[in-house]
């Protein structure tokens, strides 16, 4: 059975070394400035925020629609458990506009 992989004979540790070095090197000279480049993805990043905070804003709306009519069903309906569902929309519309509201004082947009 033969092995997997055999090492060059005609490449000897020093050149191999030199090889890797050289090689290292031109990879580390294309290299861009890494500052530049995640101050740039900060900037984008940030300028997402406002129409995130937002676009929650107005899920949080629709969530609460959505919420009501179903609650005024149940409430038609005779249900026991309205209240119960009436909370649990309610928290849900409340968390929603909770995490806007955060998440807009946290990155000071």
């Amino acid at each position: 059975m033969k092995a997997p992989f055999k090492p060059c004979k005609h490449l000897n540790l020093k050149k191999y070394t030199a090889l890797l070095l050289l090689s290292i090197i031109h990879l580390s000279s294309n290299a861009q400035d890494g500052n530049a480049g995640i101050q740039k993805a900060n900037t984008e990043v940030r300028s997402y925020f406002q129409s995130g905070v937002q676009l929650m804003y107005a899920v949080g709306a629709l969530v609460g629609l959505i919420g009501a009519v179903k609650v005024y069903q149940k409430w038609n309906g005779g249900d026991q458990d309205t209240s119960k569902v009436a909370a649990a929309w309610f928290g849900s519309c409340i968390f929603l506009v909770v995490v806007a509201t955060i998440i807009k004082s946290f990155f000071g947009v």
